[in-house]
């Protein structure tokens, strides 16, 4: 009897050490890296009138120990008048993989929200949110299309380059 629960409380550990595993079966690489991701977001809010502002938009980060991306700076910059306004919110933002077809793969950002409070201006409280990215491991563009961020906001599409900050390039690897 004691030999058949020693066998079901292994059998419970394996298969419980097997789902972690394959909860964290993507990761990005090379870990310890520093990042820079720079192009343009399209966003949506009631500061806007719901119509889609064009920024650019620069973020900072790290690749950590655990193979996620932390991202510890957003720079929001641009031509309209709404660019210069977003307060970050949320940071660090963690970008976690979790598929990988071929070069595309695919992961989520974590706690993306940013406020506009300035005079003369509808406010605006965009997020915390998780949105869906898409990343290339060849081109090493982080994509993301029609994300809605809590509070009537809408991130409508992204686009940035991934450049890393060590010797080898980022990527989201099995």
């Amino acid at each position: 009897m004691k030999s058949l629960k020693t066998l079901v409380s292994l059998s419970a550990l394996a298969v419980c050490m097997g789902a972690a595993s394959m909860a964290n079966a993507f990761s990005l690489s090379p870990i310890n890296t520093p990042f820079t991701a720079a192009g343009t977001i399209v966003v949506k809010s009631p500061s806007s009138l719901q119509v889609p502002v064009t920024c650019s938009v620069t973020f900072t980060g790290n690749v950590t120990a655990a193979g996620e991306g932390s991202i510890t700076g957003v720079t929001v910059g641009g031509s309209n008048s709404l660019c210069g306004l977003p307060q970050i919110q949320g940071t660090p933002w963690t970008l976690k993989a979790t598929g990988l077809t071929g070069v595309n793969a695919t992961g989520t950002v974590d706690n993306v929200g940013y406020k506009i409070t300035a005079t003369g201006v509808i406010p605006s409280n965009c997020g915390l949110s998780t949105i869906v990215v898409g990343y290339n491991n060849t081109t090493k563009v982080l994509t993301a299309t029609n994300q809605p961020l809590a509070g009537s906001c809408t991130v409508q599409s992204l686009s940035v380059t991934v450049v890393s900050g060590g010797t080898t390039p980022i990527t989201v690897i099995p």
